[in-house]
């Protein structure tokens, strides 16, 4: 399987059949720089605030999902889960939608916009994840330290930061480096580009490895 960053929470996800999935796709006009056009079976939409659910930038015709429930896409199950925006049961930014995706036999979860504080139920509805895409911002979302214990608690093979801020981006969140200082320096990878490839032997449940793309228009 293929993942892309497209930008901020955005993510282009290909299993090997071909059959793709954007996560919480972006309004240039909110996040500060354009989305990229890119073609999806389907779009998954973490809430509806502007930059994550920008569907109309999605070309082609997907499957919106953007509600609770179980659904499948061409073989990828993907599972909708509840949760807060906010860390005051939704008083101030609403609700949030979790995504977990399986795909080539890998268990992927998209936390969008999380904004409640670590906890037993939510951990236990998403276990086991091999790769979790974890918003480290603050502001809007979880700040740093609260992704890290997340990531203590779930015990990923590769997390993979979002919704952080970089050299264009508008909204007023954190810098990467506040997450990544928090991790051993052994433990964080640079991809030297947008995309990596994963398949069902790269897990092996021993080590967490922080992954940091890079999307060469946002440095």
């Amino acid at each position: 399987m293929k993942i892309t960053w497209l930008g901020h929470s955005s993510f282009k996800l290909v299993e090997s059949t071909g059959t793709s999935i954007v996560t919480d796709p972006f309004d240039e006009g909110v996040v500060g720089f354009p989305m990229p056009k890119v073609m999806a079976n389907a779009v998954t939409v973490s809430h509806k605030h502007g930059d994550h659910n920008a569907i109309k930038s999605v070309l082609g015709s997907p499957q919106i999902i953007d509600e609770l429930g179980a659904f499948e896409v061409d073989g990828i199950h993907i599972q909708s889960m509840h949760s807060y925006h906010d860390n005051v049961k939704g008083a101030k930014r609403g609700e949030n939608l979790i995504f977990k995706f399986r795909m080539d036999g890998v268990e992927l979860c998209h936390l969008g916009d999380i904004g409640e504080e670590c906890n037993v139920t939510i951990v236990e509805a998403i276990m086991p994840v091999d790769i979790l895409f974890v918003p480290i911002g603050g502001n809007y979302t979880i700040d740093a330290v609260q992704a890290k214990e997340y990531v203590d608690k779930i015990m990923p093979d590769i997390v993979i930061p979002m919704h952080y801020r970089t050299r264009d981006c508008e909204l007023d969140i954190d810098k990467l480096n506040e997450f990544i200082d928090l991790f051993d320096e052994d433990d964080v990878i640079y991809a030297d580009s947008d995309t990596l490839e994963y398949d069902r032997a790269d897990f092996d449940g021993e080590t967490t490895k922080v992954v940091v793309l890079d999307k060469v228009q946002l440095r």
